[in-house]
């Protein structure tokens, strides 16, 4: 029963719960929005280079401002960037849904709100990643860790499924406009998020690239940090263009795109269960136990390849699934015990400039390059890639000897000190700080 209570206890924190409920809504329409986005391109043109465009702006422009995404999340309260970005997403969202429903889509217009939305994600993205430590105490960081993905998570799966059902059902326009939904949802959970702001110096704030400039500083401090990081620009430059991109194509080739969703839906589930056992693990080398699971995203990408039956991908998606939310809570658990709580939005921002960097050109360059040498030949080329990436940042002696015990404090720097993020009746609680590849706030 006490364990059980401990795993819990984070939802005791007001602040903590609306963070909670906004990610996951945010997540319940992001799980839909990629299938249906993708099954309108092949709908409108049924080219794979045209999905690539598409799919790539947003990750494009996602990446060019998240440096500034971490200057604005350190700068302003990070729930009211949060609350902005969720509303002006919904509306770049709701315009996507129209253009398709009305049969007005163009391939230009769609890339154009594509990036718009890119723009949207960059700057929530940071804040809401660094905004988790201000909800809850210290030593409750890695259980609000799994608990928010546990609860993203759940959200995927009715969002994958829904998908399969709306895009097969009623066509690709109405998942884009649940999609938007989720948004304006989103921003009103947000809004709810009552936490102190944490108290900086005001020299700190008179200059953008000097702050750009103390980010990067802890962001290089630390070895674990920038080869992790590393790693996931090779990882998610193979992971994300062959899953996202050559996946649809090869599921309306094989085994339909209903399936599709299904498949993408059992990775959720993997991830939900992921959470699950993250919630009760406990290991001093976590980032090291995360880092070797990234190992089970290979089978994934080779069954596409060599088996794109269902079986074999709904098995590979489930382990895929299960293996990515231990890095993904080791990760956020490491960050938000060793980086300071004022510049953590920046370090964020570093991190996932750099894992997201070759994103947009993985999924804009894998369609010519399938043409060229085939669907399996590139599959296959990419999972060779992933196995590079996770042997590299296995070379690391930083991230094979972190220790996942919390330090006995992670002061802000220069004198700021973090907030509480205790609810009011639960006075003297002391303060506390991601596809894999996460692109939503």
């Amino acid at each position: 029963m006490r364990t059980r209570e401990a795993v819990l206890a984070p939802l005791r924190h007001r602040p903590f719960r609306y963070l909670a409920m906004g990610r996951a809504a945010t997540m319940l329409g992001n799980a839909v929005a990629p299938i249906a986005l993708a099954f309108a391109v092949l709908d409108l043109t049924g080219s794979v280079r045209d999905l690539g465009l598409v799919v790539g702006a947003r990750s494009l422009t996602h990446v060019l401002f998240l440096l500034f995404g971490g200057v604005l999340a350190d700068r302003l309260p990070r729930q009211a960037v949060m609350v902005v970005s969720c509303t002006l997403a919904a509306a770049t969202q709701g315009a996507v849904a129209a253009l398709v429903l009305t049969g007005t889509a163009t391939i230009p217009a769609l890339v154009a709100l594509s990036a718009l939305n890119g723009v949207l994600a960059a700057f929530a993205w940071p804040a809401a990643a660094a905004l988790v430590p201000q909800t809850v105490p210290a030593e409750l960081l890695r259980s609000a860790n799994a608990l928010n993905r546990l609860g993203t998570n759940a959200a995927m799966i009715g969002g994958a499924s829904l998908a399969g059902v709306l895009v097969a059902g009623v066509g690709p326009g109405w998942g884009l406009l649940v999609d938007a939904a989720t948004f304006a949802l989103a921003g009103l959970a947000f809004a709810g998020v009552r936490v102190a702001p944490l108290a900086r110096r005001a020299v700190e704030r008179t200059n953008p690239f000097r702050e750009l400039r103390e980010g990067w500083t802890e962001f290089v401090a630390r070895s674990w940090v920038w080869v992790v990081v590393l790693g996931f620009l090779l990882f998610n430059f193979a992971y994300a263009s062959s899953v996202n991109v050559l996946g649809p194509a090869v599921a309306d080739e094989t085994i339909g795109r209903p399936a599709w969703g299904l498949v993408l839906a059992v990775q959720t589930g993997g991830m939900v269960v992921g959470a699950l056992v993250a919630l009760r693990l406990r290991v001093r080398r976590l980032l090291l136990v995360g880092v070797l699971c990234m190992f089970a995203d290979v089978p994934l990408v080779v069954g596409l390849a060599w088996a794109p039956l269902v079986a074999v991908l709904v098995v590979a998606a489930f382990v895929a699934g299960v293996a990515m939310e231990q890095f993904a809570v080791a990760w956020e658990t490491s960050m938000q015990q060793n980086i300071p709580a004022d510049r953590l939005a920046r370090v964020y921002s570093y991190d996932a400039l750099g894992s997201f960097l070759a994103i947009p050109l993985g999924q804009i360059a894998i369609g010519p390059v399938a043409e060229e040498l085939g669907y399996e030949t590139t599959l296959l080329v990419a999972a060779g890639i992933i196995l590079v990436a996770v042997l590299g940042m296995l070379a690391d002696p930083g991230v094979r000897h972190l220790s996942a015990e919390p330090p006995t404090a992670v002061e802000p720097s220069a004198g700021a000190e973090p907030s509480a993020g205790a609810e009011p009746s639960s006075p003297g609680v002391p303060s506390s700080p991601g596809s894999s590849v996460a692109a939503a706030p």
